[in-house]
């Protein structure tokens, strides 16, 4: 179980550099376009890999498994990366956690486990610590596609659960990009409209995105929801940690003792959540 849970961590590490990389290589105008375009070659990518079209009754499922953990999450995501600093956006993200412990308890009609509900807030917590600042400026509408998204790929992460098993992982992560990321184009092109012909630090911008950031990234992650559960959600708490990790690194500097004491309390969030979780 540790070499699945290592596995599907890497998942999370990759979400890690996606904010630096939009914001430094990308059209940060261009939010939900690059969303689509983080989505949609992945899925095709992977397509080529499996050139097998699902049974009806699975592509309508991961239609909806599309819509919302791929093509609502990664618009969402966007824009609250493109509106607000990360740190800000990455401590609103991380209640996905608690939001998948009381839906989950609600479908199945029993109570959450407390300690599960503990370990939620002290990812949020420990996320807070770790990467907001004293001047993050909350503009309302990233705050409110923050924690959309948050609420989509919580969703996504159930529905995975409960309707993965109907092809391989693969089958599932292909389809779940290429609809999610065919919804979401029209959209972008109608809202945002067409960018400028990209160049040399996009196209590696886009290229990092659509392979590691995207078509690997949510092979581990799907597979490891169906190995782990729902509780795997607690490893999407990495990711901020990443994220973090690699601004200290570009600016030359150390974490301060607030910091070290939110990633402590995430990585303790982290791994009481999944074993809780499993056990529960």
């Amino acid at each position: 179980m540790l070499r699945t849970i290592l596995i599907t961590l890497l998942g999370p590490v990759l979400w890690g550099t996606t904010y630096a990389v939009f914001t430094e290589t990308l059209p940060v105008d261009h939010p939900l376009l690059t969303g689509a375009m983080r989505a949609l070659p992945a899925g095709l990518i992977l397509l080529m890999l499996n050139p097998r079209i699902p049974p009806l009754a699975a592509l309508k499922r991961h239609a909806v498994i599309g819509f919302t953990n791929i093509g609502l999450f990664f618009g969402l995501l966007f824009v609250a990366a493109a509106r607000m600093p990360g740190g800000l956006a990455a401590t609103l993200g991380a209640i996905q956690p608690l939001v998948v412990v009381l839906v989950l308890a609600w479908l199945v009609g029993r109570a959450p486990h407390p300690v599960q509900i503990m370990a939620g807030v002290a990812g949020v917590i420990g996320v807070g610590l770790l990467v907001l600042s004293p001047e993050a400026d909350p503009d309302p509408i990233g705050v409110a596609a923050a924690i959309g998204g948050a609420l989509a790929m919580a969703t996504g992460t159930i529905l995975i659960d409960r309707w993965g098993r109907m092809g391989s992982v693969l089958e599932t992560t292909t389809w779940q990009l290429i609809f999610g990321g065919a919804m979401l184009l029209p959209v972008a092109l109608l809202v945002e409209g067409v960018p400028p012909a990209p160049g040399l630090t996009e196209m590696l911008g886009y290229g990092w995105l659509m392979l590691l950031g995207t078509a690997f990234a949510y092979y581990v992650w799907t597979r490891g929801i169906g190995k782990i559960g729902p509780s795997a959600v607690y490893l999407a708490l990495a990711s901020p940690v990443v994220a973090t990790a690699i601004g200290a690194i570009a600016l030359g500097e150390w974490f301060s003792p607030l910091q070290w004491a939110g990633m402590a309390l995430v990585i303790g969030a982290t791994v009481v959540g999944v074993s809780i979780g499993r056990r529960h």
